[in-house]
């Protein structure tokens, strides 16, 4: 059955022939940059949107992936966009669409016929109200299209070779924070500061939830444990003190979508 799904998926990436890939570095647009990259006759080109709300590590891992498979990558720097920054509930659809438009903008002046993002089969059947705003922009999703899922995109992506087929979800910033909070880029810098401290202390990702001085803290499945029997766990909570925290807590529900909207889902 996926060999069918990757079959149709390489009939649609040869069929659009020239296209922007929308590239966060996450598993599904690394597994379809890979793919598009295969393809040989193809004329792409790997595009990363840099803003505040973006972890630098995203970015960082992003650069490389590309250096290392040898694609063509630009990044475009996009400010804060201040229509967002109180982190309203319709933030996904509006920030899409703002940070899709500089894509576009590239696509035209560059000669791309298409752009390309790499929402999977999955995706679909959860709440993302920045779906809507990639279908009114046109922009096509391949890997959900061929009817490939989260789970079939990491084994694919084993089976070539990527080191990163394990890799977490990951989602901006703002998703860490409450809906109709007015957001500074000082508290960006300290959620991401905190999930940088975990990821290097063996916590991949972890999410650092925003409730005024308290941090509430994640853990992937497997890691809640861990982290309660941690011999150096009082020295990360020194440490996120130091970042900015009054209060470190430790969710006992572990990482789920969308924790701060209880009515919605997001990652």
């Amino acid at each position: 059955m996926t060999e069918h799904k990757i079959t149709k998926l390489d009939i649609i990436l040869k069929d659009l022939r020239s296209f922007v890939i929308a590239f966060s570095g996450g598993v599904d647009s690394s597994f379809l940059l890979h793919r598009a990259q295969s393809l040989r006759s193809l004329r792409i080109v790997a595009v990363t949107i840099r803003t505040p709300y973006i972890p630098v590590r995203e970015i960082n891992e992003a650069i490389a992936f590309t250096k290392t498979h040898g694609i063509d990558h630009k990044i475009i720097d996009v400010e804060f966009p201040e229509i967002i920054r109180h982190n309203p509930v319709e933030r996904c659809y509006m920030c899409k669409k703002i940070l899709f438009s500089k894509i576009l903008d590239f696509a035209r002046i560059n000669g791309f016929e298409h752009i390309l993002d790499g929402t999977n089969a999955d995706d679909k059947s959860e709440f993302r109200p920045g779906l809507k705003a990639l279908n009114e922009m046109s922009v096509v999703s391949p890997l959900a299209d061929a009817g490939l899922t989260k789970k079939e995109i990491r084994t694919l992506a084993h089976k070539a070779g990527l080191e990163l087929w394990d890799k977490p979800a990951m989602a901006c910033l703002l998703t860490r924070i409450q809906y109709d909070t007015q957001i500074s880029d000082g508290m960006l810098r300290m959620i991401e500061n905190a999930e940088d401290l975990l990821f290097e202390n063996g916590y991949p990702g972890a999410r650092v939830r925003v409730h005024g001085d308290i941090a509430r803290i994640e853990c992937m499945p497997g890691y809640l444990e861990k982290i309660i029997h941690d011999p150096a766990r009082e020295h990360l909570i020194d440490n996120l003190k130091k970042i900015g925290f009054r209060y470190i807590s430790l969710d006992l529900e572990g990482y789920r979508t969308g924790s701060m909207n209880p009515g919605t889902k997001e990652i």
